[in-house]
């Protein structure tokens, strides 16, 4: 099963249109961590700014989309996509494994270790920060992958691809795989 995971989106159709012909092109599900439509009060404006459009792509899909509703999504958006936001986060089973996705926002710190643990955690999924982060804890594969919209720190537009049993960040401009992990 190849699983296509993204964050802030923050309504940029036109990377979202790219990163679907490009990278997920044959992909059997989508994670989203939120933050869709809406490029919130603090972010500038992303060039290919475009929320209805951006809707509209994911509405189309014929893969499910899960998303996690982040700080930024409101009720409105609601009216616009035909997916439910699931809010906070989201607990699923895939590949065999307990994932939980969150946006980062409202679930951090002690109380997401304490969560990651009780409910036996394979893959913790955030986004928020608009910074990639791969990293092993445990047995727990904590995963950010960064913004394909809005990156923060100078960093590259990027997503992420779970292939099986690895998981791996890509560069949304390049293709290239910037790291990856087994889960």
């Amino acid at each position: 099963m190849r699983i296509g995971i993204i964050s802030d989106t923050h309504g940029d159709a036109a990377t979202l249109e790219k990163v679907m012909s490009t990278i997920f092109h044959e992909i059997d599900i989508i994670l989203h961590a939120g933050d869709v439509l809406y490029h919130g009060p603090r972010n500038l404006i992303p060039k290919g700014y475009n929320p209805s459009r951006l809707a509209e792509i994911l509405n189309s899909l014929k893969s499910p989309v899960l998303i996690a509703k982040g700080n930024c999504d409101a009720e409105v958006d609601q009216l616009l996509l035909k997916i439910p936001l699931a809010n906070p986060f989201l607990f699923t089973v895939l590949n065999g494994k307990r994932v939980l996705v969150h946006h980062g926002h409202s679930l951090e710190g002690e109380g997401l270790e304490e969560l990651v643990n009780r409910w036996e955690i394979d893959l913790c999924i955030s986004g928020h920060t608009h910074i990639a982060t791969l990293s092993k804890v445990s047995k727990c594969l904590y995963f950010n992958p960064g913004s394909c919209a809005l990156p923060k720190d100078g960093g590259v537009q990027t997503v992420g691809l779970w292939d099986t049993d690895t998981i791996s960040l890509i560069n949304v401009n390049s293709g290239s795989v910037l790291d990856s992990m087994k889960i």
